[in-house]
């Protein structure tokens, strides 16, 4: 078979290769995202407004919820009567707090948002005991490096965006004595800096090999170079001076799309493959989306409509969705099915991804499926709306 000409199967196989050899292990394919419920074992200050929350994870769906580093976990709460879901990174190494058969706590981090129903409720009202709709583990920014050994992996990370390299940074130390890790982090302050004393403590464990740089817009540093905001002209001499790009094997970056889009712009002016490059953004381009509602939608007797199909726990529905709405498939689908899966409803977290098997549709919106992923014929089914008469699209592949 010559390349690029691989079949379904084929490509499925090799997507599959890679996952098993990925930082963590080979628990990282994409699998269906189900809520479990789980309970609050700790809540833990980090900064004056962000908190690390740790889930204990029941030994009957430990099996559930291992992850790879980089991986993120979608929250469900109900909120002044209404649904609201919100995804949050794990920030622990694969192997805390864990054995062979899965974790026995995962963590993530909150941070609060101005006006953020979810973070504000969490920071003042989540106590230990307590239980939430926890989703097991989805996301694909984690690393596909078969061999650690000798690799040098860099990060690039704003404000709440520390939460997966955290994850990350602690795995690729942990499971190689060679490997090492550059960090780039920056925040206003040194009083916003999440996990402070963990990244101290990470520092002091590999002193030769963890490479991290604080960058602080709002407080002058001993280092000039770290001092300001991270921009282009700060951002090319930090990589030029401290990460050295013809050294790294892989880079992560999560932060606010501008930041994202400035190092992805950046690295790629330097040369950088973009297929050495993941990305993740805390929030959509455009800020937080309003998550889907399905509710009922009257349809006028001699109406244009869509028909969606979908396939989801091996059973197959349909619903139509009139044209002038311009719904996306999501928001349709939860109208005969509520347990659709979503979270961020913005393009950035993947849970709601399926796979287009007839008609076409548009994507406002993609933070989450890779170049590979689009190829065989998935979508986010949160930011697709159809542009033919019928779509058909498979939830379960």
């Amino acid at each position: 078979m010559a390349p690029g000409q691989a079949g379904d199967a084929e490509r499925e196989r090799i997507a599959e290769a890679l996952l098993t050899t990925a930082v963590g292990g080979p628990h990282g394919s994409r699998r269906r995202g189900r809520f479990h419920a789980l309970r609050v074992a700790a809540v833990r200050p980090l900064t004056d407004d962000a908190i690390e929350v740790t889930f204990a994870v029941p030994e009957e769906v430990r099996d559930e919820f291992d992850y790879l580093a980089g991986q993120h976990v979608a929250l469900r709460a109900t909120l002044d009567g209404r649904e609201v879901r919100r995804s949050y990174s794990l920030c622990r190494a694969v192997d805390a707090g864990g054995g062979g058969d899965g974790p026995r706590t995962i963590s993530i981090a909150i941070k609060r948002d101005a006006g953020g129903r979810f973070s504000t409720w969490a920071q003042t009202g989540l106590k230990v005991g307590d239980e939430l709709e926890v989703m097991n583990p989805q996301g694909s920014f984690t690393s596909t490096l078969a061999d650690l050994d000798g690799a040098h992996v860099a990060g690039i990370a704003a404000g709440s965006g520390i939460t997966p390299l955290m994850a990350l940074a602690a795995t690729v130390l942990d499971r190689s004595e060679t490997s090492r890790f550059t960090l780039v982090y920056t925040n206003r302050s040194s009083l916003d800096v999440m996990f402070l004393d963990d990244l101290s403590d990470l520092k002091d464990r590999y002193p030769t090999r963890l490479a991290l740089h604080h960058v602080l817009s709002r407080e002058q540093r001993t280092a000039p170079l770290l001092s300001g905001r991270l921009d282009e002209p700060r951002l090319r001499r930090i990589l030029d001076e401290l990460v050295l790009p013809d050294t790294v094997d892989e880079w992560f970056l999560c932060g606010p799309f501008p930041l994202v889009q400035l190092c992805r712009d950046t690295l790629a002016d330097l040369g950088v493959d973009a297929a050495h490059v993941r990305y993740e953004l805390f929030t959509p381009a455009d800020g937080p989306r309003d998550e889907p509602v399905g509710g009922p939608v009257t349809i006028a007797a001699d109406e244009p409509v869509t028909r969606i199909e979908f396939t989801l726990d091996g059973q197959s529905q349909s619903v139509d969705s009139p044209v002038a709405a311009h719904e996306s498939i999501l928001t349709a689908a939860l109208r005969v099915r509520p347990d659709v899966p979503f979270a961020c409803a913005g393009g950035v977290c993947g849970t709601c991804r399926a796979r287009l098997l007839q008609g076409s549709v548009t994507m406002t919106e993609n933070y989450a499926l890779e170049p590979d992923e689009l190829e065989r014929g998935y979508v986010l089914t949160c930011q697709s709306h159809p542009t033919t008469d019928a779509v058909v699209v498979d939830y379960d592949v």
